[in-house]
């Protein structure tokens, strides 16, 4: 029992969080494309499959950004207890849990078109480095947003079998949402961070941060309603959305203290709130 309970919190099995922000972009990339007058069984289907990929790459990817900061980890207030930094769980341990979860992925993975099995490959790497670019780069929350939201594409093209510039337009505003939230979570460790050499967004704009989360978030509003656009939604799509325009502007940037970690979190936290009502936004545009 304790060493379930240790993969559980090496995982984050127990802060769905990770996994639905990793979710709802291939929730929305397959809403978009598909069409609802088929057969809804394979929108389901599709559906299970890309949330089970989300929650297996996910925990994965705390294991290998645990491995690979796990002398950072053990400086930082928040995360000096987790199993690896703690050594509760070896190295070669944890290297062996995430083998094993990359395996089963892979066989997620080989239910869809080559197409799509081809494309996520091809972004393992990407996957893979972001916990190193906390160390070379101001930027990490960039390339965090590129691979979080990489499923939005992957869901495209699993249901067309091609490209087009709705789901890049998308995926491209989806990373700037990545961009904000990730900034608002980074400012929990912030003293820390600076202390011990990692660099961030939070840390890069500690100055002004909420200009540069309004920059963000308005890019990413943009990207809604070019993608409503050239989807030719129905009106209703663009009239609520004003609620995820609220929940940006006002609760996410106008009511948030970078000062105190627990409004960061709550903050963060909201994002899996606002991946909902997008969802809810899309069908609406689509079905209404």
């Amino acid at each position: 029992m304790n060493q379930i309970k240790l993969f559980i919190e090496l995982t984050r099995l127990g802060r769905p969080i990770g996994f639905m922000l990793l979710f709802w972009p291939c929730l929305w990339g397959l809403t978009i494309v598909y069409d609802f007058n088929s057969d809804l069984l394979n929108y389901f289907f599709y559906s299970v499959l890309f949330l089970s990929g989300s929650i297996l790459m996910r925990s994965a990817g705390c294991i290998v950004n645990d491995i690979a900061d796990k002398n950072f980890d053990k400086k930082v207030e928040r995360t000096k207890n987790r199993p690896i930094a703690s050594d509760k769980v070896s190295i070669k341990l944890a290297s062996v849990y995430a083998l094993f979860l990359c395996g089963i992925a892979f066989l997620v993975l080989i239910n869809f078109n080559y197409f799509t099995i081809l494309m996520a490959l091809i972004s393992m790497p990407l996957a893979f480095t972001y916990p190193l670019m906390k160390r070379i780069t101001y930027w990490p929350q960039l390339f965090l947003g590129i691979t979080f939201n990489y499923g939005l594409i992957l869901a495209w093209i699993s249901i067309s079998n091609e490209i087009s510039i709705v789901p890049v337009i998308f995926y491209l505003g989806a990373i700037f949402w990545t961009l904000g939230y990730d900034t608002i979570y980074g400012f929990q460790d912030i003293k820390d961070d600076e202390i011990i050499g990692v660099k961030s967004t939070s840390i890069k704009f500690k100055n002004d941060p909420k200009k540069f989360l309004y920059i963000s978030y308005s890019l990413f509003i943009i990207s809604l309603f070019l993608v409503g656009i050239l989807m030719q939604f129905k009106i209703y799509y663009f009239l609520f959305m004003i609620i995820p325009i609220i929940h940006l502007l006002v609760f996410q940037i106008k009511k948030l203290d970078t000062n105190l970690s627990n409004d960061c979190l709550t903050k963060f936290k909201s994002n899996n709130l606002l991946g909902l009502i997008i969802f809810i936004n899309i069908i609406i545009g689509k079905i209404i």
